[in-house]
C-alpha cells in the first residue's frame, strides 16, 4: 500500500508541473497575441481650456460699446462661458446669453428708437383723447399728485413698461421662473436694494425683469418689486461685476467699463447735472474696487466714446465702432483664447437654451393682479386673450402697452409660469402710487417790451376711478391778467370699453378784453375801455370716441353771459359803453381731431377743432356762434412747415350789428395772432385768420434751459368784422415775424420781432403754450 500511495504521489507531481507548463505557455501566448492587437496609445489628452466670463458694466446708451467688444470677439472666435453684468450691460449682456448673437443685437437695435423705448415715449396719436388734451392744456412736465393729506411724486421720470415688453418680446422663447444657469450662456446681473443698499445678485426669475430691475436708475426709472425686494440701480453698488464674475467660476476675465468720465466742475450748469457728477462719483469709487480684484490673466477692456453721453440713444453706431475698437487693441491677449474652427463650431452648438417654452404654448389659466382701486375686470376686457388661446408674447404686450397709455397705471407687466403642469399667464397691473389725486400744470407769460403783457397760471385736478365703473371729476383752473374761470365736471363711462361718457359740467369764468380803436394804421395800442364778460353756465355732454383720431362731444347747457365796462364814458342821459346781458339754452356741438406729434412745436401731424352753438332761447335774446381752428405740420429733415387756419362767426343775433355784446366774442392780436399788434386789439362777430410758420432746428446750438433750439419765421393774415355784411371784405391785416426759440420744461419760449405795415412793430417774449 505505501508503495502504491507513493507511485501516485510522484505521477500528481509530475502533472501539477505539466499543468504549471501549459499555463504559462498559454498566458505568454495570450500576451503576445494581445501585443499584436492593441491600439496606438491616445494622444495625451489636451489641457482644460480656460473658462472666459464677461463683466459688462452700466452706462447709458453708452453701453452700444459692449455689442462692438462681442462684435470682435465672435469674429476672433473667443468663447463666453458666463456673463456678469449691470445695468445696460445687462441688457446687452442678458440678450446676448438669451442667444441672440452680436450681429443680431446691432441690427434689431438699428431697427429701433431706443431713446423712446428707454424714456417710455409713446407716439402721441396713439394716445386717448383725454390725455392729448391735458397736453394741450398743460405742457409743464411734471406729474404730481395728492393722497393721504400730501403731495406726492412718481418714484421716477420713467415707468420702464416699454424696455420691460421689447426686452420680452425678444425673450419670449424663455419662461418666467428661469434659471439663469440654463440659459444658452449663464447669466447674472446685480442690483440694489432700496431698503436697506444690499448688492442683490439676480440669479433666476424671470430674465426681462432681472434685467429692468438692474437699469432702474434713482430718480429716472421706478424701482422694480422682484419678491419682496424693491430694487434699484445696480451699479450704485457693483457698477463693473468682477467679483460676480469670479463667483461665476471664471479663470479669465474679459471686463468693460463703459463708465462717463467726471465732468469739469465748471460745465455743471443745472440740479440735474450735479446729480448726474455724484452718481458717477459713486459709481466710479465702486468700479475702482472691483478692478482691483482683476488679475495678470484677465483682460480689462475701457472704450474711449468721446461725447457720447449717457442719454445718446441716438448715437448707437459710434458706440459699437468705440467698443469694436476697444477689444481690437487687446487683440494679441484676445487671441489666446482664441478656439480652431471646429471647436468653434462645437462651441456655438453648444450655446442652446435649455429651459425654454414649448412652441404654440397653450394658455391654461389667467390671473390678474390689480393693485389699487382699478378692478381685475377693467384689466381683463383689455386683454385680446383667453384661455385656451396661444401665447403671443408681442400680440399680448400690444395689448398691454394699450392699457398704460390710458394713463391710470404706473406699470402693467405679463409673465408665463408653470404651475403644477399648468401654463398659467399672470398680469401684474400697478395703479400709479402717486394719486388717487392727480395735479396738472401749466404757465404762461408775454410782454411786448411797451408795457403791454400778460400772465396765465393753469391749474388741472384730476380724480380718476372715484367707482369701480369708471367714474372721474376733472378741475380746469385758470388764473391771468385777462381771464380768471374754473371747470369742473364729470365723466362716467358708458357702454363699457368703447370708449363713450356722459359727462354733466359747471363752469364760472370772467374774460377781460380791451376795446379798442380800429388801429391798424396807427398802431395805437391804448383801449378805449376794457370789457368784463362774466359767463356762468351748466350743462350735460355725450362724449363719443373718433377711434384715436379725437372725439365728437354734444349735449345741452343753459348759460348767463353779462358784459360790462370796466370804465365808462357817461353822459347825463346815456353810457356810451352799455351794459348788456344774455341767458339762454344753447344745444353744444365739438369735434376735436388731434394727430400731432408735438403740441408745443409739432414737426407732422394735423389738429382741427370745431365748436357750434345753437341758441334754443326766445328771438330777442338770444345768439349762436361757430368757430374752427386747424393745424398742419410737415418736416423734411430739420426743416418744419406749419399752416394754420382760423375762422368763426356769430349768427342769428339781431343785436349783434348795433351793440358790443355781439362784438366782443372774437379777436385777433398778439402773439401768433397777427403778432405786431397788441392782444386782442380787434374784436367783432365775424373773424378769418390764416398763418404759414417754418421753422428751422439749430442741433449744433442749443440755448440754456431748452431741449431744442430753433430759429423761424412766420407770415400771417386776418381781419374781423362787427357786421355780417362786411365779413371776408378786404383789406385784410397782415403781420410778419422773425423768432427764435425752443421747448422748455414749463412750455415753449419765444423771443422774436414782429412788424406789419405802415410801420407797426413789435418785440415780444412769449413763454408757455399758444396755438
Amino acid at each position: 500500500m505505501h508503495r502504491v500511495a507513493l507511485i501516485l504521489a510522484q505521477r500528481q507531481r509530475k502533472l501539477l508541473r505539466w499543468w504549471l507548463l501549459w499555463l504559462g505557455l498559454s498566458c505568454a501566448m495570450t500576451s503576445a497575441a494581445a501585443d499584436l492587437v492593441r491600439t496606438p496609445p491616445a494622444p495625451p489628452t489636451p489641457a482644460k481650456r480656460p473658462r472666459v466670463c464677461l463683466a459688462l458694466s452700466g452706462g447709458g446708451a453708452r453701453g452700444y460699446a459692449h455689442i462692438g467688444v462681442l462684435k470682435v470677439l465672435e469674429q476672433m472666435r473667443v468663447p463666453v462661458d458666463c456673463i456678469a453684468a449691470t445695468s445696460m450691460g445687462a441688457v446687452v449682456g442678458g440678450l446676448y446669453a438669451s442667444g441672440l448673437s452680436a450681429s443680431e443685437l446691432e441690427a434689431r437695435l438699428s431697427h429701433t428708437d431706443l431713446s423712446d423705448i428707454v424714456f417710455d415715449r409713446n407716439e402721441r396719436a396713439h394716445l386717448p383723447q383725454t390725455l392729448r388734451e391735458d397736453d394741450i392744456r398743460y405742457p409743464v412736465g411734471i406729474s404730481a399728485g395728492f393722497g393721504n393729506g400730501k403731495l406726492k411724486l412718481p418714484s421716477g421720470l420713467v415707468q420702464g413698461n416699454r424696455l420691460l415688453a421689447l426686452l420680452q418680446n425678444w425673450t419670449a422663447q424663455l419662461p418666467a421662473d428661469l434659471d439663469f444657469d440654463r440659459l444658452p450662456i449663464p447669466f447674472r446681473t446685480v442690483a440694489t436694494d432700496l431698503s436697506n443698499g444690499e448688492r442683490v445678485v439676480l440669479d433666476h426669475g424671470s430674465l426681462p425683469l432681472a434685467i429692468r430691475a438692474s437699469v432702474a436708475v434713482p430718480g429716472l426709472f421706478a424701482p422694480v418689486k422682484v419678491g419682496k425686494r424693491t430694487l434699484v440701480d445696480g451699479g450704485l453698488v457693483s457698477n463693473l461685476p468682477i467679483r460676480m464674475a469670479h463667483d461665476m467660476g471664471a479663470d479669465v476675465i474679459i471686463a468693460v467699463n463703459i463708465a462717463a468720465p467726471l465732468d469739469d466742475p465748471a460745465a455743471l450748469d443745472s440740479p440735474a447735472a450735479v446729480t448726474q457728477q455724484m452718481l458717477t462719483i459713486l459709481t466710479n469709487q465702486n468700479v475702482a474696487t472691483e478692478k482691483a480684484l482683476l488679475t495678470d490673466r484677465d483682460i480689462l477692456l475701457e472704450p474711449q466714446l468721446g461725447t457720447l453721453s449717457f442719454t445718446d440713444f441716438s448715437r448707437a453706431g459710434e458706440g459699437v465702432q468705440g467698443g469694436a475698437a476697444a477689444a481690437q487693441g487687446a487683440g494679441a491677449r484676445l487671441a489666446a483664447l482664441s478656439l480652431p474652427p471646429d471647436a468653434w463650431q462645437t462651441y456655438l452648438a453648444g450655446r442652446k437654451p435649455r429651459q425654454r417654452l414649448a412652441d404654440h404654448l397653450r394658455i391654461d389659466a389667467i390671473e390678474i393682479n390689480s393693485h389699487g382701486r382699478i378692478p381685475a375686470s377693467y384689466v381683463r376686457e383689455s386683454l385680446g386673450v383667453r384661455e385656451g388661446d396661444t401665447y403671443d408674447v408681442a400680440a399680448l404686450n400690444r395689448d398691454l402697452a394699450q392699457l398704460a397709455t390710458t394713463g391710470d397705471f404706473e406699470s402693467v407687466t405679463q409673465q408665463m409660469v408653470i404651475e403644477d403642469g399648468r401654463n398659467v399667464l399672470k398680469v401684474d397691473a400697478q395703479e400709479k402710487s402717486w394719486g388717487p389725486h392727480f395735479l396738472l400744470f401749466g404757465f404762461g407769460v408775454s410782454t411786448t417790451f411797451n408795457g403791454q403783457g400778460g400772465f396765465s397760471l393753469q391749474f388741472g385736478h384730476r380724480y380718476p376711478w372715484i367707482t369701480q365703473s369708471g367714474l372721474e371729476w376733472r378741475n380746469d383752473i385758470v388764473l391771468g391778467s385777462q381771464q380768471a374761470k374754473w371747470h369742473t365736471e364729470l365723466r362716467q363711462p358708458v357702454f363699457g370699453r368703447q370708449g363713450f361718457y356722459i359727462a354733466p359740467y359747471a363752469e364760472y369764468g370772467r374774460r377781460r378784453v380791451d376795446l379798442f380803436a380800429d388801429t391798424a394804421s396807427n398802431g395805437s395800442t391804448v383801449p378805449l375801455t376794457a370789457f368784463n364778460v362774466d359767463t356762468a353756465m351748466a350743462g350735460i355732454d355725450l362724449g363719443v370716441p373718433i377711434g384715436r383720431l379725437g372725439e365728437f362731444r354734444a349735449g345741452v347747457n343753459y348759460q348767463q353771459i353779462r358784459y360790462s365796462a370796466a370804465y365808462n364814458i357817461v353822459s347825463p342821459r346815456t353810457r356810451l359803453f352799455p351794459t348788456a346781458e344774455v341767458r339762454q339754452p344753447v344745444v353744444r356741438a365739438q369735434l376735436t381731431i388731434d394727430q400731432l406729434d408735438d403740441p408745443l412745436f409739432p414737426r407732422k401731424g394735423y389738429y382741427l377743432f370745431m365748436v357750434n352753438q345753437l341758441s334754443l332761447g326766445s328771438a330777442d335774446n338770444r345768439y349762436n356762434d361757430v368757430s374752427a381752428k386747424a393745424l398742419w405740420a410737415a418736416s423734411v429733415g430739420r426743416h418744419t412747415l406749419n399752416l394754420a387756419a382760423e375762422g368763426a362767426a356769430t349768427y342769428g343775433d339781431h343785436r349783434s350789428d348795433n351793440s358790443f355784446s355781439g362784438g366782443l366774442g372774437f379777436t385777433l392780436g398778439g402773439f401768433q395772432h397777427l403778432s405786431a399788434y397788441a392782444p386782442d386789439q380787434f374784436s367783432g362777430n365775424y373773424l378769418l385768420y390764416g398763418r404759414v410758420t417754418y421753422l428751422n432746428d439749430l442741433r449744433e446750438f442749443i440755448l440754456p434751459g431748452l431741449r431744442t433750439t430753433v430759429v423761424g419765421t412766420s407770415l400771417e393774415v386776418g381781419d374781423v368784422w362787427l357786421r355780417r355784411r362786411n365779413f371776408g371784405s378786404g383789406p385784410y391785416k397782415s403781420s410778419a415775424s422773425l423768432f427764435i426759440g425752443g421747448n422748455s420744461v414749463i412750455g415753449p419760449l419765444y423771443f422774436g420781432f414782429a412788424a406789419a405795415p405802415q410801420g407797426v412793430w413789435n418785440l415780444y417774449l412769449q413763454l408757455g403754450r399758444v396755438f
